[in-house]
This record gives structure tokens, C-alpha cells and sequence, in this order.
């Protein structure tokens, strides 16, 4: 965080951020996931946050993107609902379980940026993070022998 701290251009931030997160993806999804990273930075730093709570902030971002993209079902409710527990576990203080690094106030504004800046993008993030399935399905049938099998098909063919 010493190191962020100090840079100020978004080019030095964004390497920086390369280098902490060890981002070693192809480049369309590592320059949004940089610029989301970056944004993030930059909401902290506009609200003078210290560096716990900026440390803080970036994993809670990351947490909501890997749980995000970890499936290809739509799981908005639930990356919200889970952004929630996390701002709430860092704004009260019942240890070891939670940590009181945010205020009311500070934990309200990390919801709306959290709602405005992650949630709105939801499917643009879902879209391009997660892994297309493809559903193959191919009859097969059990119990038949391979004789009738091997009967059925030269007879599709004579017929054809």
C-alpha cells in the first residue's frame, strides 16, 4: 500500500496493481480488470481512506469479482448480498470475526460505489470474466447390444 500510496499516474498505478495482484490474463480482460482495480484506488484516495482501509477495499472488490465470475449463472443477488457481509464485517468490531476499519458513514459510500461501479457492470464483468459452457447432448442408449446396434445402422444406410 506504501507503494500505491506514492504513485500518482494511472499507467504507474496500473503496473503496480499488475504486480500485486499477479494479473496474468490476455490483455482485453486485463486492462478492464486493471481499470477496475484503478477506480477503485482512485474512490479511496478521494475519500481519504488510510491504507488498511484502501488494503481493505481492494480485496472486498476482488472478493465480488471472484465470486462473480466463479459461475456462469446469474448470481447479481448474491455478489451484492455478499458485498454487504464483507463491508460489514470491516465496520464492526467483534474480533477475530470482523474488524471495525470502516465508519457508518464510510461503509455507505462503499456500498453505493460498490452498487454503482460493480453492480451496474454486473453482466459486462459476467460476459467477459466467465468461461462459455456449452451443453452437448447426445442420446445414448443402455441395454442395447452392439449387434443391433451395428444391424440398425447398415439399415439406415440401405434405406438412404
Amino acid at each position: 500500500m506504501e507503494e500505491l500510496e506514492k504513485l500518482q499516474s494511472i499507467p504507474d498505478l496500473e503496473s503496480a496493481l499488475c504486480r500485486l495482484f499477479e494479473i496474468n490474463i490476455p490483455e482485453p480482460k486485463r486492462e478492464i480488470l486493471l481499470e477496475l482495480y484503478v477506480q477503485t484506488v482512485q474512490f479511496c484516495r478521494q475519500h481519504n481512506f488510510k491504507k488498511e482501509q484502501t488494503s481493505a477495499m481492494l480485496s472486498i472488490v476482488k472478493h465480488i469479482h471472484k465470486a462473480n465470475t466463479e459461475t456462469p449463472l446469474n448470481n447479481i443477488e448474491q455478489c451484492f448480498e455478499y458485498s454487504q457481509e464483507l463491508i460489514l464485517c470491516h465496520s464492526i468490531r467483534r474480533p477475530p470475526f470482523s474488524i471495525n476499519l470502516f465508519s457508518l458513514k464510510e461503509a455507505t459510500s462503499i456500498l453505493e460505489y460498490i452498487h454503482s461501479n460493480y453492480i451496474r457492470h454486473y453482466k459486462l464483468y459476467k460476459h467477459i470474466f466467465t468461461p462459455e459452457v456449452s451443453l452437448d447432448l447426445r442420446p445414448s442408449y443402455s441395454g442395447i447390444p452392439k449387434e443391433e446396434e451395428e444391424e440398425e445402422a447398415a439399415m439406415d444406410n440401405i434405406c438412404c
